[in-house]
């Protein structure tokens, strides 16, 4: 523990107001740092002052009258207004002076008013008063505060709980989206679209390939259950055919349930191809063989 803490501590024992367990922290402190016990005095001064109070006590006779005396010399107001109530009403309990009392101003060597000085408590009232002592707050205030504690405590818990659930959602939102392949991903979004399109073609042995695309999102996307079969060291490279001129599209391997996502643009018109090249791709862009399917994007074109 340290003084920090301990502060805290003395502080409430020095307010009764410490729970059975924090009084036997505070006094095993204590006694494991004797340095402390000028912290214990002064919260058990200040705790003794607060429990005390300030009592009421009657001012001597003399200094009030002087003091009135002193009131009934200096300019009044009220009395400037003709016909007032303030110039109708004398002052309650303030002597009547005959001659008005001219405004002196004091020499820097004349003494100071002489003001008895506030006479002190006899030693027998003092032996006879009863001594105050400090009396710990109510229960109710202490399990109040304990109560106020608690719940905060227990808030505290819950929103802590709830953005722990809520960055769980968003982590398993965000791990689930980085284990699904962006060709799946870009499928998704074309089939979400309001403007998604698709055309189904056959391959030239058996089968069917499907393009989907949408102008919005800007992708297009072929999948198929099954590809024909090809030789180990071939693949299969994807083209936009535009007039005369193929573009290369990427590439995919054989195999069951295919989606592969195509590179670059398509514009309106497009045939989607699909060649055999020999392993990633035609090496100088252009199709070595003759086309297995060809998709036309434009319905006229079918």
């Amino acid at each position: 523990m340290n003084e920090k803490d301990f502060a805290e501590l003395s502080a409430g024992h020095a307010l009764h107001a410490l729970s059975t367990e924090d009084e036997r922290a505070y006094r095993a402190a204590l006694e494991a740092h004797p340095e402390w016990a000028d912290l214990v005095a002064a919260d058990a001064q200040a705790g003794a002052l607060l429990a005390e109070g300030f009592g009421e006590e009657e001012p001597p006779s003399e200094v009030r009258s002087a003091l009135l005396a002193r009131i009934a010399g200096m300019p009044q107001v009220a009395a400037s207004f003709a016909g007032g109530p303030a110039a109708s009403k004398p002052a309650r309990d303030v002597p009547v002076v005959d001659e008005p009392v001219a405004a002196e101003t004091p020499a820097a060597d004349a003494p100071a008013a002489d003001v008895p000085p506030v006479p002190e408590v006899p030693a027998p009232v003092a032996a006879e008063a009863e001594p105050v002592t400090p009396t710990a707050p109510p229960t109710e205030v202490v399990q109040t505060i304990q109560r106020k504690n608690w719940t905060r405590g227990l808030f505290a818990l819950v929103a802590s709980a709830a953005l722990l659930v809520g960055i769980g959602w968003g982590v398993g939102a965000i791990v689930e989206q980085v284990r699904t392949p962006v060709e799946v991903q870009a499928l998704e979004q074309i089939e979400s679209a309001p403007d998604a399109q698709s055309v189904v073609g056959q391959f030239a042995d058996g089968g069917e390939a499907t393009v989907h695309w949408s102008p919005s999102v800007g992708k297009v996307v072929l999948t198929t259950a099954e590809t024909p079969e090809i030789a180990d060291d071939r693949s299969f490279e994807l083209w936009y055919v535009r007039g005369d001129e193929p573009i290369a599209a990427g590439t995919f391997e054989p195999g069951e349930d295919i989606t592969a996502l195509l590179d670059g643009d398509m514009e309106p018109g497009d045939i989607i191809a699909v060649t055999v090249e020999e392993q990633g791709g035609s090496p100088d862009g252009t199709p070595t063989t003759d086309p297995i399917i060809a998709i036309p994007t434009n319905p006229g074109d079918a």
